[in-house]
């Protein structure tokens, strides 16, 4: 039986690039249903997407064309794979909103068909506060986003918001149509964020990282199948589902949550960023300046927490993260030896793309016994899959070795 795509296309002068979507995977043999809300038939017509998908386009929520249907119900129903693309702000916060005003989200709410969206408009109102809530509240229901891309925007702006091009629509469609569940009977342990080193009660010690690599990294996994325990430092990002989190502070903290379940694990994936060094002493009170023009602050090294569980690693696979500035190559393979570890993914975190903060990531994974791998610049979630494909190519390689 032939899988089935519904495609919502909402109002944004990116509905053409859902045309060529509908045409790509109608050349892969799925069977497209279309829903266009009223807006966007006023940039592609309904009998475009007709010819090209071979079904009737669906604008009319009160539509008698199927009177034996129930045809919202139907289409969310049928759907194997539900996604929207371009979906407009409007369309994001009433789907968030849990509103129900035309055929498009009308189906949306009522499907149980794993959800894709596809944002696309101006810069600004992807970045306002209000389009990131509502994608976040998505997120935390299971929505699978494909970030929008950057550049020249059709209102002339510079900037994310441009719909992703239709190859990769269709290369994540795809994906998810043919679902891995390679990961199944994985425990993994997944570490994420920064850690915060107190100073006093008022000044702490911290660094630039998110945490979103490691909870791209879960969420992946978690979506393959695995069993995912999450040991988060520091970070805004909020829980990704059917993942279990563990929350701390300190980079004392993270040692000892990450070796308490260690034995318990298959694999670690240490992507978080403790501290290297903390303050040998936290004072009890908030630190004066009581005019003083300088402070010396003594610290004193963190435990390591890769090569300790590298020591006792036993069966278990151990992937580490190396964020360079210089010399990465160098630096990689030495911590790869030093700790113990199976792989490691080394990035410039100096690059504008690749730093602390950002969506996107470029790695180079080293492996144990020579092989090398390179995750080229894309969004921090396809970097996350790669790595656990490679991950899960290297236990298979190895098992029983």
């Amino acid at each position: 039986m032939k899988k089935c795509v519904v495609l919502g296309v909402t109002g944004s002068i990116a509905a053409y690039k859902a045309a060529e979507l509908v045409s790509r995977l109608k050349k892969r043999d799925i069977d497209v249903r279309v829903i266009m809300t009223e807006a966007a038939t006023k940039f592609v017509a309904p009998l475009t997407f007709e010819t090209l998908s071979l079904n009737p386009a669906v604008t009319d929520m009160f539509s008698r064309e199927t009177p034996w249907e129930v045809e919202h119900i139907a289409l969310a129903k049928r759907a194997d794979v539900f996604v929207v693309a371009p979906a407009s702000a409007n369309f994001i916060g009433k789907f968030a909103a849990g509103i129900a005003d035309d055929m498009l989200t009308t189906t949306v709410m009522a499907t149980k068909a794993p959800v894709m969206i596809a944002p696309a408009m101006n810069t600004n109102m992807y970045e306002s506060a209000a389009v990131q809530e509502n994608i976040g509240i998505l997120r935390r229901r299971g929505c699978e986003f494909i970030e929008p891309e950057s550049g020249l925007l059709a209102c002339g702006d510079t900037g994310r918001g441009r719909l992703a091009e239709p190859a990769e629509l269709e290369r994540r469609i795809m994906e998810r149509l043919v679902q891995k569940r390679d990961l199944e009977g994985l425990k993994l342990l997944v570490t994420a964020g920064a850690t915060r080193e107190d100073i006093d009660p008022v000044r702490y010690i911290t660094n630039r990282s998110s945490g979103k690599m490691g909870f791209a990294i879960a969420e992946a996994a978690a979506r393959r199948g695995a069993e995912v325990t999450l040991v988060c430092g520091i970070s805004a990002l909020k829980t990704p589902y059917g993942v279990k989190r563990i929350d701390v502070v300190s980079s004392d903290d993270m040692f000892e949550a990450v070796d308490a379940l260690f034995g318990e694990c298959d694999a670690l994936v240490m992507a978080a960023a403790p501290a290297d060094f903390t303050p040998a002493e936290k004072a009890a009170q908030k630190l004066k300046k009581n005019g003083r023009q300088d402070m010396t602050l003594e610290l004193r090294a963190t435990r390591d927490i890769l090569k300790a569980m590298g020591a006792k690693k036993g069966g278990r696979t151990i992937v580490g993260f190396a964020a360079e500035t210089q010399n990465i190559r160098e630096n990689a393979l030495k911590k790869l030896e030093e700790k113990n570890l199976d792989m490691i993914a080394a990035n410039d975190v100096a690059g504008e793309n690749t730093g602390f903060g950002v969506d996107t990531n470029a790695v180079t994974l080293f492996i144990r016994g020579g092989g090398e791998r390179s995750i080229a610049l894309a969004d921090k979630s396809i970097v996350a899959d790669r790595l656990l494909d490679e991950l899960a190519e290297y236990r298979l390689n190895t098992a029983g070795a």
